[in-house]
C-alpha cells in the first residue's frame, strides 16, 4: 500500500471559459437571482400560496449542472427547482404564472412553486 504522504493525484487540465461563455454563465445566475427576489417579494405580499423554497445562493448549481447535460436528458427536481427550470429554458412568465396558480403556468396552475413541469424541455 502506498504511503499517503507520497501519493499524488493526477492534475486535470481544464480549459478556461471564453469571456463570452463566462458572461453567459453570469447572466444565467443573475436571471435566477432576480426571479427569486421577485418571487420572495410577491410571496411576502401573499400573492403566492403555500410554501416557497427559494433558490437564492444556489444559482451556480443550476447554471453549472445544465452545462453538463444535453437537451435529451431528463431532469427531475423537487422544491427548489426554479433555477433548473429557468436554466432549462422555461420562460420566467410561465414559471411565475404557475406560482400564482394560473392556468397559463407551466403546470396549468396545479404545481405551485414546487412542481414545475414541461415535457418539451424534459423537466
Amino acid at each position: 500500500m502506498q504511503n499517503l504522504e507520497t501519493q499524488t493525484m493526477p492534475v486535470k487540465s481544464y480549459a478556461r471559459p471564453t469571456r463570452e461563455h463566462a458572461l453567459d454563465l453570469l447572466q444565467g445566475m443573475l436571471r435566477i437571482r432576480r426571479f427569486e427576489e421577485k418571487a420572495a417579494e410577491v410571496y411576502s405580499l401573499g400573492k403566492i400560496r403555500g410554501f416557497l423554497h427559494l433558490y437564492i445562493g444556489e444559482e451556480a448549481v443550476a447554471v453549472g449542472a445544465m452545462q453538463a447535460i444535453g437537451p435529451d436528458d431528463a431532469i427531475v427536481a423537487t422544491y427548489r427547482e426554479h433555477g433548473h427550470a429557468l436554466t432549462r429554458g422555461i420562460p420566467a412568465r410561465l414559471l411565475m404564472a404557475e406560482m400564482y396558480g394560473k392556468a397559463s403556468g407551466c403546470s396549468r396552475g396545479h404545481g405551485g412553486s414546487m412542481h414545475f413541469f414541461d415535457a418539451s424541455r424534459r423537466l
